[in-house]
């Protein structure tokens, strides 16, 4: 799986992205090593760090975790295809940041006074205890965290092929592996290898090395093309006599209509903010407050830097390497990929082109090097705390509560970091058989992972309204309403097709088609979880209202 380099892509770097490399790696595994000499050894401090975090760590770990290899690759490749009307994107970012202000404080507060380590946690106790309600929100979260962790493990395969462009591959037992097969085994084994050593207390301080890096690396990135087209003046110059469908609603691919970004501003927000990962890190902060300062410099650094740095760059690429209609598909430029698929390489694209001419050969060499390594920051960052949350879900909500209810604390760790290897090993079997010619592949593009993650976990939305400002649902009301919003989701992917068969399946795909074309297809299912929610919480048992009392009294404060 190789892809097409810019001009300058193959100069001579020399040993320096190996240089800069391995000190970042070295930096991430002593953070590891550090967080485990600080631990103690309970399942709370592993997977909470003694919910004790302050406002700086709270921010960059949040921000982190929400900045991925989407947002640095997908999201520009996005732009660079559709041109402004992915802008609009930029509104999901204060509602994101009000999301951390009043469900996240909420969360916090509620799990400080309970105990809660998981989703599953908050969301069971209160609908009375269900044992089946926690299992489906343990699945929403399986379901958000794979197809995340897939995306992270694909942008270290096309950074390797960025960074390493020459070099050679490895034969293991017979099996060839080229550059892009061996970036996506060392990010998923250095990930694996700090997770599992520091459990979060390693993860959110790495996750703030990364949160630095990720940020710098958008604001020079965006600087980097506004200097290489002449200037601010120049710049915006040239974007304004980009075609007029690269400048209006729907895009260059009429993907965009006004409701689709609507429904993904305000929904995948909210879905974003409340997957495993997120929801641990409001536990794990050492007050509300902390959460509702961290809220607002969320809100406020995050859309800059996500203007000047992403926007920026992916409507300089459409001026300066414009896409084009090859067949009847629409394909980037060849500086910028050769696949329908490659509009996610962008920003490396861009980076390994430009930094080089404004800062010459040997500095910019340097510089190229260290934002690369900042993308792969935004992956790791995202990739570690999926691991690290999947493993607390799959341990408390599952392995300790129907296989082993009398596992010791050291078992149940033991299991959470076999948990953490297994999946790691699963996401990446999965990418090998993606990149594999005429295999299963029915995502290609990064951002497409993204949005169908968020649409699973985004079914968890009525739930976390319900139980933290509503209070009335009932639990069968909840269990019917998130079992179907996940079966909604799900036809909206190519697995009911896969296992059904085209024929069967065509019934139902020419609805999807065009409904997806409306709208999010996470908003999609939980509309269907909404009024199913509504409706059989209606017809049957409500919670005793002294249970709904007690729980108000501790999430309200």
């Amino acid at each position: 799986m190789m892809i097409a380099l810019p001009l300058l892509a193959a100069m001579e770097m020399g040993r320096i992205p190996v240089v800069v490399l391995l000190i970042y790696m070295a930096v991430l595994l002593g953070l590891g090593v550090l967080g485990y000499l600080k631990s103690r050894s309970s399942e709370e401090d592993y997977y909470l760090a003694g919910r004790g975090q302050g406002v700086l760590v709270t921010v960059l770990t949040i921000m982190a975790t929400f900045f991925s290899s989407a947002a640095m690759l997908g999201i520009p490749g996005l732009i660079y295809r559709d041109g402004t009307a992915f802008l609009f994107f930029a509104l999901n970012l204060p509602v994101s940041g009000a999301a951390i202000y009043f469900i996240g404080s909420r969360v916090r507060r509620i799990g400080q006074a309970r105990g809660y380590v998981t989703p599953g946690d908050l969301v069971a106790d209160y609908y009375g205890g269900s044992r089946l309600l926690r299992m489906l929100v343990a699945l929403v979260g399986f379901l958000y965290v794979i197809p995340y962790i897939i995306m992270q493990i694909k942008a270290g395969g096309y950074l390797a092929q960025r960074l390493f462009p020459d070099a050679a591959g490895l034969t293991v037992f017979g099996q060839e592996y080229g550059v892009f097969e061996l970036g996506t085994i060392a990010l998923s084994v250095l990930t694996m290898l700090y997770v599992l050593i520091g459990g979060m207390r390693s993860v959110a301080w790495t996750d703030v090395i990364q949160g630095v890096l990720l940020l710098s690396g958008m604001l020079v990135a965006g600087l980097a093309t506004v200097m290489a087209m002449g200037g601010v003046s120049e710049y915006f110059t040239a974007v304004r006599s980009l075609p007029s469908e690269a400048l209006s609603l729907p895009g260059v691919s009429g993907a965009w209509s006004p409701w689709k970004l609507l429904t993904i501003c305000i929904f995948a927000s909210l879905s974003t903010m409340i997957q495993p990962g997120q929801w641990m890190r409001y536990y794990a902060a050492r007050s509300s407050q902390t959460l509702k300062r961290s809220a607002l410099i969320f809100a406020t650094v995050l859309p800059g830097c996500f203007l000047f740095g992403v926007m920026l760059v992916g409507l300089g690429a459409h001026v300066l390497y414009p896409p084009a209609l090859v067949d009847g598909t629409l394909m980037p430029h060849e500086m910028i990929g050769a696949t329908a698929g490659d509009f996610d390489q962008v920003v490396v694209a861009m980076l390994q082109e430009h930094i080089p001419l404004l800062l010459g050969v040997g500095f910019g060499a340097v510089m190229v090097s260290i934002i690369l390594v900042s993308v792969m920051a935004a992956s790791m960052s995202t990739a570690d705390s999926n691991l690290h949350a999947l493993s607390a879900v799959l341990t408390r909500d599952i392995y300790d509560r129907f296989i082993r209810p009398q596992a010791s604390e050291r078992e149940r760790a033991w299991f959470g970091r076999g948990v953490i290897v297994v999946a790691t090993l699963l996401a990446l079997w999965l990418v090998g058989l993606g990149s594999a010619p005429g295999e299963f592949n029915p995502l290609t593009m990064i951002a497409s992972l993204m949005f169908v993650a968020m649409a699973f976990s985004g079914q968890l939305v009525p739930l976390a309204i319900d139980c933290l400002f509503l209070r009335k649902g009932t639990t069968t009301g909840a269990i019917c309403g998130i079992s179907s919003g996940i079966l909604v989701v799900l036809f909206f992917t190519p697995f009911p097709a896969m296992i059904a068969g085209d024929g069967i399946a065509s019934s139902w795909t020419g609805l999807t088609k065009l409904l997806s074309g409306l709208f999010d297809i996470g908003f999609c299912g939980a509309v269907v979880n909404t009024l199913v929610f509504v409706v059989v919480s209606r017809f049957t048992r409500p919670l005793p209202a002294e249970h709904i009392a007690a729980f108000a009294r501790d999430a309200d404060g």
